[in-house]
């Protein structure tokens, strides 16, 4: 077995202590110690560099059946993580070699060797993985071009734009010959970004006025392509703006994650039949075959400059709810991620 030359003694991690109603609150979570020890045959150690605050995390707080798991109370909580391998009991792994796996929340992850994934820190800085390379980056990816069926002169509508994952897929829409790309975000400071630095035609601050209203100013001519990241209000403006034969990608629904009641659904459904439009789900984990794709296209793009992004860190293991919590509340630019300063 490959190690270094000593390993911690304890690895610092967040549990989840409570399931939330409505907005979580730093006392659901707690920040625990527990020891290290070597990996047993076919695991490796990681240090985690960096760790991924995601949306989808809100959902597996709650203990309902969902596409994934829920998180178990007591039990370290778990998302993307970045790290360098620091013990080997497998022959494919190495000391020193970086990878991408899901276990963060923690300082220190054992995990099976199956379940890590080997990354190049001199392709993309490693923390690009859990973003514009990593899941956020092909959810973009293929709900653009495979869910919704993008094509060159489609008028495109992001919600969420200045996120993870809206932040790209108006970039990619751009970059496949979108006739217009439209964004929304929650500041002034976000829409600035979204037209200066990334290409898009229009946006706007979609606290500043009825959502409608300001999407049919910035397309007055209609979308075809809806990318959805919040639901609610901004879902029913796109249905009202879509052309006939528009495709809405339905990503998330932050707006009402933190709901305590059911969400009310769009007023205008009728409209999609009329329209013939059509919405659909993405999960990202039905998309893995489109993987070595994206990989090779965005990383293209991001060497030409082409494709742009941008992160919000946090350091330190200990902010890591903090961070959460400033990412469901909006506080991010592009992607935010957790510095392990190590």
């Amino acid at each position: 077995m490959a190690t270094s030359p000593a390993l911690p003694a304890t690895s610092r991690e967040w549990h989840l202590v409570a399931r939330p109603n409505g907005w979580p609150v730093p006392s659901d979570f707690a920040l625990r110690e527990t020891p290290v020890t070597e990996p047993a045959p076919g695991r490796i150690l990681v240090r985690n560099l960096f760790m991924s605050v995601d949306p989808y995390m809100r959902g597996r707080m709650n203990d309902v059946k969902s596409y994934v798991p829920p998180f178990q109370l007591e039990r370290p909580m778990e998302g993307g993580a970045v790290g360098e391998v620091i013990a080997s009991n497998d022959d494919k792994f190495a000391v020193g070699d970086h990878v991408l796996h899901g276990l963060g929340w923690r300082e220190y992850a054992d995990l099976d060797a199956q379940h890590a994934t080997k990354v190049d820190g001199e392709l993309a800085p490693l923390s690009a993985y859990l973003g514009v390379l990593g899941m956020p980056g092909l959810t973009a990816y293929a709900g653009l071009l495979d869910v919704a069926s993008f094509k060159e002169g489609d008028a495109v509508f992001v919600s969420g734009a200045a996120g993870a994952v809206g932040s790209q897929v108006g970039q990619i829409a751009r970059l496949k010959g979108a006739s217009r790309v439209i964004g929304s975000a929650g500041s002034d400071e976000k829409v600035k970004w979204l037209v200066e630095e990334l290409g898009f035609d229009a946006a706007f601050n979609y606290k500043k006025g009825p959502v409608l209203e300001q999407l049919r100013a910035a397309a007055p001519d209609g979308i075809d392509v809806y990318f959805d990241n919040v639901g609610g209000e901004h879902l029913e403006a796109a249905i009202s703006a879509l052309n006939v034969h528009g495709r809405a990608t339905l990503c998330g629904a932050i707006a009402g994650y933190n709901d305590t009641e059911p969400t009310p659904g769009p007023r205008n459904m009728m409209m999609i039949i009329g329209k013939r439009l059509q919405l659909k789900g993405v999960l990202v984990g039905d998309h893995y075959g489109m993987q070595q794709q994206f990989v090779g296209e965005v990383a293209g793009w991001l060497a030409s400059g082409e494709l742009k992004y941008n992160e919000t860190v946090v350091d330190g293991i200990e902010n890591g709810v903090d961070a959460f919590l400033g990412m469901l509340r909006g506080e991010n630019t592009g992607k935010m991620v957790v510095s392990f300063g190590k």
